[in-house]
């Protein structure tokens, strides 16, 4: 699937036009999220407090993105959050790579938003496709090694690519 991310108030319909499936918001924006809707196309608002997240979810977002995430607390900030939010599922951004992955897997993230730290950008500009899969299948090892220590369920494996 083709996504658009860091999607702000006054571009969904350009990036759905363009061809985006889903999009993926820095914050909450209401319009954006009613807009997708409108388009059927989903759309992944970001939050960062309970109070944000709980105004996504009156107005209809299904998944949250935690941003930024590694600031706040990381993975212990992910597991304080599903005391409150045990049915929302969070996908923490910022601070995710391959030493931090296992920890916010384990700490209930139902996915995770990885960056620069899955597509480097010397890799990206000299076109090292081996070493962008490469990093893509450490994180495929590593999310499916936190899932089955921490007994996570999830309706489909990890994907790479």
């Amino acid at each position: 699937m083709i996504g658009a991310g860091t999607v702000l108030n006054q571009e969904p319909n350009c990036s759905i036009d363009a061809g985006a499936q889903f999009l993926v918001g820095p914050g909450f924006d209401e319009r954006t999220l009613r807009l997708a809707s409108a388009r059927s196309t989903p759309s992944i608002p970001g939050a960062l407090t309970p109070t944000e997240i709980m105004a996504a979810r009156a107005a209809g977002a299904d998944i949250i993105k935690v941003f930024p995430c590694g600031t706040v607390g990381g993975a212990k900030y992910i597991k304080a959050l599903k005391g409150p939010f045990l049915d929302v599922p969070l996908i923490p951004t910022g601070g995710v790579n391959l030493e931090t992955a296992a920890g916010f897997v384990e700490a209930g993230a139902f996915a995770l938003g990885v960056g620069g730290e899955l597509i480097s950008a010397p890799a990206l500009e000299s076109g090292n496709v081996h070493e962008i899969t490469e990093t893509a299948r450490k994180f495929v090892e590593v999310v499916r090694a936190a899932r089955a220590r921490s007994g996570a369920k999830v309706n489909s494996e990890p994907q790479a690519g």
